[in-house]
């Protein structure tokens, strides 16, 4: 992954083309206005310096926008890999239990809350297999629809 991306060296190489144009314009004016050849190139350095400042305080307020987006992102980004994460060690649990291995239940997250779907043995193995639920690190609710079906 390259650090600085083309379009985020664009304004730098604008920046320094400008100050070179200028700093040349400067040098070139024929107009007398009484100012030595060294007074107007520290002019035009001035003039070059405040743009330079005036585009890094433009490129800092571009950096923390895409900071908080970024940031944004992320969080989004974390919680589906959280809800994922979830589904996937409850999943587990209940394959490791041995009343409720033999049975597919059907598990899905959303935003911590997770919903148990799909046929259980008993009334205990249900039960169980939201108390497994709830064990889960994340987990905030679980809405068990399992359904009892005696085999």
């Amino acid at each position: 992954m390259n650090p600085t991306p083309l379009h985020a060296r664009r304004p730098l190489l604008a920046l320094a083309y400008s100050a070179a144009v200028l700093l040349a314009l400067t040098a070139c004016n024929k107009a007398d206005d009484g100012k030595t050849v060294g007074q107007s190139i520290d002019s035009g350095i001035a003039k070059t310096e405040q743009a330079a400042k005036d585009a890094g305080n433009t490129m800092k307020e571009a950096s923390k926008d895409a900071q908080a987006t970024g940031s944004q992102a992320s969080t989004t980004m974390g919680e589906k890999i959280d809800d994922v994460t979830i589904t996937a060690t409850v999943s587990t649990g209940l394959a490791k239990d041995p009343d409720l291995s033999a049975i597919k239940i059907n598990v899905d997250t959303k935003d911590g809350v997770v919903t148990l779907n799909g046929p259980a043995p008993s009334a205990v193995a249900k039960d169980k297999a939201a108390d497994i639920a709830r064990q889960v690190k994340g987990v905030t609710s679980v809405n068990n629809q399992l359904v009892v079906t005696p085999g």
